[in-house]
């Protein structure tokens, strides 16, 4: 058996971790009158796996020998446990399947290089032996990109990555890191914070995803404002494809014809194996800090953001929560009898003696890092801006607490998921002019579409990840599914309204989680029917037989 430590095969991260709500005691109270769940009733744990019907592997004798030879018998796996585990990311329909053991297709074999020649090897024998091959990173991609074909009939590779997670060299003088496509972005910073260095890249997934799963699907994180996203930050890679490799050297910046890197950038495993990139490093700051900060309402909150991105100042994070996410927020908090803890009521009795509606706050996070000059010269800028739109500061005990919890929202999505609710996210990107438009639309679409299945939900958003012409707004939303529908069927009719939203308001299909086979029916809309009919020629000319993780990116009827 390998050493390569996975998620739960039934939710997210790894065991023992998980969602509680007996120390937050708004929380029952506000799930009650928000989605009408009542919390004092136990949830419904996971089947055990034991009780799961795993289809038996197909895997020819052939393939398998063949595939133990490139790299050793101990890393080629065929057992029930692992198979599951690399059938489904973390989505919703994904956990909803998985707990029901819906299990039409999985993989037939789980194989765990070592380097990229034997990446090589698998490459070649799958494609050979006309298999599939589904490269598999943490586990945690939420659009469905892991998902084999159901109707599938060739043998299923997944190429789990998890022993390439090293960080092979730092160039200082470039501010450049070589790093092994399977690094977990613990490990990646475990390696690197030692020498003084950080990539700076923190998704919501940051520790259960990788370099690879970042790349392929052109992740955001926390920090983008300041460090970049994914595609800022890789500056170039190794890709292992049918009998050969694309190497694109770490160069600032080329001028080559049609840019091969944001091929790759995105490309969900279709155009090959990411086996290591060059990207961007720097040094550890000095200083890093969140401070929180509170708007009267929501426009304020985006003319903020707006105007601190225009602005001279660069902070690493700038976000704002809408007046539902800052409901939400304040009932996830735990009862404190600290000076610090009692403070916060007092803040929101005194604002609502001076007019403030405290059920239209908005609740905003900016993080400062650097020198202690740069540090006080945006704090001045930022502070000078939030004032100008009415906003207060509410210190640096918010935004601490904010820092401790940032990776633990999803852990909420499957203590839902037990009491027979939905909770599930979804988010866009659109120039500042139509973000408020776009929220608007979201909104309404949403609520329409609780209404239209007979349900009483719940849709909250933040703005993150500030650009210069425009910004991402995240929506999350939870409902409890009518009792005489079908779940996912009710899910879907959710998730489809808020996703048109997107487009027929001028934002994107997803800014940060990729397409996979959940956001695909809407790339033609998106990016163009030239634009998919461009994408198609790429992938039939690397993958003329599909090979490569066939099913996702492009919409089912443009599959060849």
């Amino acid at each position: 058996m390998t050493d390569v430590t996975h998620q739960k095969w039934w939710g997210w991260g790894v065991e023992g971790i998980a969602f509680h709500h007996e120390d937050k005691p708004h929380f029952a109270p506000f799930v009650l009158d928000k989605i009408g769940i009542d919390l004092s009733q136990p949830g419904t744990p996971p089947p055990d796996f034991d009780d799961i019907d795993v289809p038996a592997p197909r895997l020819g004798e052939d393939l398998q020998t063949a595939l133990r030879s490139a790299v050793g018998d101990h890393h080629v796996i065929t057992d029930d446990m692992d198979r599951v585990v690399h059938t489904y990311g973390k989505g919703m329909r994904d956990l909803v399947w998985v707990r029901a053991g819906h299990l039409p297709r999985i993989p037939d074999v789980v194989v765990y290089p070592a380097n990229e020649a034997e990446v090589q090897a698998v490459v070649d024998l799958t494609v050979a032996s006309n298999a599939v091959l589904i490269p598999f990173g943490g586990g945690s991609n939420i659009s469905g990109s892991l998902t084999p074909p159901a109707h599938e009939d060739r043998t299923i590779v997944s190429l789990d990555m998890g022993r390439m997670n090293q960080v092979l060299e730092i160039d200082e003088g470039s501010g450049l890191a070589r790093i092994q496509a399977g690094g977990l972005g613990p490990d990646i910073e475990a390696q690197l914070n030692p020498r003084g260095w950080t990539m700076g890249h923190q998704p919501d997934s940051f520790k259960h995803s990788t370099l690879g799963g970042w790349i392929a699907t052109r992740s955001s994180g926390m920090q983008s404002d300041r460090y970049g996203d994914i595609s800022d930050i890789t500056r170039g890679f190794r890709v292992v494809q049918p009998g050969k490799v694309l190497v694109l050297r770490p160069l600032p910046s080329t001028s080559t014809g049609p840019s091969v890197r944001e091929m790759i950038l995105g490309s969900e495993g279709r155009l090959g194996v990411i086996t290591e990139a060059w990207v961007n490093v720097h040094r550890l700051p000095e200083n890093r800090e969140v401070i929180a900060y509170l708007f009267p309402n929501w426009a304020a909150g985006l003319g903020a953001m707006r105007d601190i991105c225009t602005s001279d100042a660069s902070p690493s994070i700038t976000r704002v929560s809408d007046a539902n996410e800052t409901g939400f927020s304040l009932a996830t908090r735990k009862e404190s009898n600290s000076l610090s803890g009692k403070l916060g009521p007092l803040v929101f009795d005194l604002l609502e003696k001076r007019g403030w509606d405290l059920e239209k706050v908005c609740i905003s996070y900016i993080g400062y890092e650097g020198g202690s000059a740069k540090v006080r010269a945006d704090k001045a800028i930022v502070g000078k801006t939030i004032g100008k739109h009415g906003g207060i500061k509410l210190g640096k005990g918010p935004g601490a607490l904010y820092d401790q919890k940032k990776f633990d929202t999803p852990y909420i999505r499957d203590f839902l998921l037990d009491r027979g609710a939905v909770g599930d996210v979804s988010e866009t990107a659109a120039p500042w002019e139509k973000l408020g438009e776009v929220y608007h639309r979201t909104i309404r679409a949403a609520n329409g579409a609780f209404a239209e299945i007979g349900v009483k939900g719940y849709i909250m958003c933040h703005l993150s990840h500030s650009y210069h012409s425009g910004a991402c707004l995240y929506f999350t939303f939870g409902f409890p599914p009518n009792p005489d529908g079908d779940f996912l069927t009710q899910y879907d009719v959710v998730k489809t309204a808020i996703q048109q939203a997107f487009i027929d308001g001028g934002g994107t299909l997803s800014h940060h989680h990729g397409v996979g086979t959940d956001h695909a029916p809407w790339m033609e809309q998106d990016i163009s029917v030239a634009g998919v009919d461009q994408m198609v020629g790429l992938l039939k000319a690397v993958d003329p037989s599909r090979n490569l993780n066939p099913g996702s990116l492009i919409p089912p009827h443009r599959e060849w």
